[in-house]
């Protein structure tokens, strides 16, 4: 029986034209994480635009618990979260308020207790009450982590979540995703920087080779 929730069955992709692959598979299960690898140009955000279901493939399909996520678009998105490039941050928000969004769009209620330990732990304490906007791209980054930590969501989707973050910063999301992970979670990442994540081997992939 197979135990995977997460499935890529044959998926190709195309930009202006250009296909940047074709036939590639893999499936995920509760407890594992699974490493994008390819460079620049090659298809690595273009894949997770698809497992998100914001891009569609030229061929293929993605299906969560057995089903084609174009179908479950509901419940997919009640159980998955995207960290971007752009972090989904409001300028106009402070941490806290973007944190209490971001589970209201989710259909939750977030306290500000609640939403004030997570931007602790993740090193914004002096930051709460301050406009995104005058943020720096690394705390900015902290913010969508946060928000990604308070999800209580299955699935995580990253796309290169290490950058703009110092060395502790780093050594922070690795163990976010570790312990993600290991308490039964599911990640998908992409990243340049190398990873450690602590005796958990994730699986991994390439595009465009």
């Amino acid at each position: 029986m197979n135990s995977a929730v997460l499935t890529a069955h044959d998926l190709a992709c195309e930009r202006s034209e250009r296909l940047l692959f074709k036939g590639l598979g893999f499936d995920l299960s509760k407890g594992e994480a699974l490493l994008v690898r390819g460079g620049n140009g090659h298809g690595k955000t273009s894949l997770l635009r698809i497992l998100c279901g914001l891009s569609q493939p030229a061929a293929g399909e993605v299906r969560w618990r057995g089903e084609p996520i174009a179908r479950e678009h509901e419940q997919y998105g009640r159980e998955m979260a995207y960290v971007g490039h752009a972090n989904g941050i409001k300028d106009d928000l402070t941490p806290l308020e973007n944190l209490r969004l971001a589970a209201a769009l989710n259909g939750r209620e977030m306290d500000i207790g609640t939403a004030t330990a997570a931007l602790r732990q993740v090193g914004l304490a002096r930051c709460l009450d301050l406009p995104a906007r005058v943020l720096s791209f690394g705390q900015r980054r902290r913010v969508a982590l946060a928000a990604l930590m308070t999800a209580g969501v299955l699935l995580w989707i990253l796309d290169e979540p290490l950058t703009g973050l110092d060395v502790n910063g780093v050594a922070m999301v690795e163990n976010l995703i570790r312990n993600h992970v290991l308490a039964g979670g599911m990640a998908i990442m992409t990243t340049h920087q190398p990873l450690t994540l602590d005796g958990l081997i994730p699986k991994s992939i390439s595009v465009g080779d």
